[in-house]
């Protein structure tokens, strides 16, 4: 899952995030997204396992030392950059969705549908 770290300015955005949240619980799916405990993330995040569900957070470290990786996790798996982050997140996902977010969350979307399931991406 690529969303924003921000939750934007427009509650529409938090709504349906929750909603989607929910939704990946209630068909027994696992969230795999970027492991953060603020905006659009953190709300998924929190819907996720609020539902009873399994999530899985990749974050650099550097953003860990900022104090907002989510500790509640299923699972977190702390990688050196964001371009680990890209490549954890295509190894250990199945397939991904993009809701609202900023650049990063383009630039990741980017990645995913230019990627080639044959070999390593070349983050």
């Amino acid at each position: 899952m690529f969303c924003g770290s921000s939750s934007g300015q427009n509650e529409v955005y938090k709504t349906q995030t929750r909603l989607f949240g929910q939704l990946i619980s209630k068909n027994d799916l696992t969230l795999v997204y970027g492991g953060g405990k603020v905006g659009l993330m953190g709300i998924l995040a929190d819907a996720v396992i609020e539902s009873g569900g399994k999530s899985i957070g990749v974050i650099p470290q550097s953003i860990v030392d900022l104090e907002i990786a989510h500790d509640k996790l299923t699972e977190l798996f702390i990688v050196n950059s964001m371009s680990e982050r890209k490549i954890k997140m295509a190894e250990i996902s199945d397939a991904f969705v993009a809701l609202p977010g900023g650049f990063g969350t383009l630039d990741e979307l980017a990645e995913v549908i230019t990627y080639n399931p044959f070999q390593i991406p070349p983050f």
